[in-house]
């Protein structure tokens, strides 16, 4: 599973860019915005990725921050919300700005997004109202009732794992964020994923 990748910009084009990773070419699907964030061509980037595996294809999709993949994730949780339209939400939408407007039930702002009609952004707003504690918050929400992601090396991967496994977003990130408190930044991803299939299971 890959989580990041780190290697210099080869190339990118209108929704991906490749990403050269010692001598090793990546073709990341990406949005607008993270196309704009990650620097002129030839320059050294990080990209945070999630694999997408179907019966026909493996595709890399990748993000200027773990804050855009994390919505990816919780967005593409959505029945109807496949990787196209997640994207184009995350072109039309800051992260800050999408928790917005799923907290205030918002859908004129997410049907923003191309291809986002107004029964899908509603969809998305009452689907996502009661997870959106998974995803990382606005600046100040800390400590107004929100759950905070794991930060450890292997917490992306082991909530990938998790969702692998079919459970939703929110609850890989609430599981392993709390296996990750247990066992400590320091825990191995093996060690991580069972702890935390452990406490989504209960």
């Amino acid at each position: 599973m890959i989580a990041k990748l780190k290697g210099r910009l080869d190339s990118t084009g209108l929704d991906h860019a490749i990403i050269d990773v010692g001598g090793v070419g990546y073709l990341v699907g990406a949005s607008s915005r993270t196309l704009a964030a990650l620097g002129p061509v030839g320059e050294a980037v990080t990209v945070h990725t999630e694999m997408l595996v179907s019966d026909d294809a493996i595709r890399l999709v990748g993000f200027a921050r773990a804050e855009e993949r994390d919505w990816f994730r919780l967005l593409t949780g959505v029945q109807g919300v496949g990787s196209r339209v997640a994207l184009a939400i995350l072109s039309a939408l800051e992260p800050v700005e999408l928790h917005r407007a799923v907290a205030a039930g918002d859908k004129a702002m997410i049907a923003r997004a191309n291809g986002v009609g107004p029964k899908l952004a509603q969809r998305i707003a009452n689907e996502l109202k009661d997870k959106i504690g998974a995803a990382p918050m606005p600046a100040g929400a800390v400590g107004a009732g929100f759950a905070a992601l794991p930060t450890g090396g292997h917490s992306a991967d082991a909530i990938s794992a998790l969702q692998n496994l079919g459970f939703k977003p929110a609850e890989a990130s609430i599981a392993v964020a709390a296996a990750e408190e247990e066992l400590g930044e320091d825990a191995s991803l093996d060690a991580l994923v069972r702890l935390a299939l452990r406490k989504a299971a209960k």
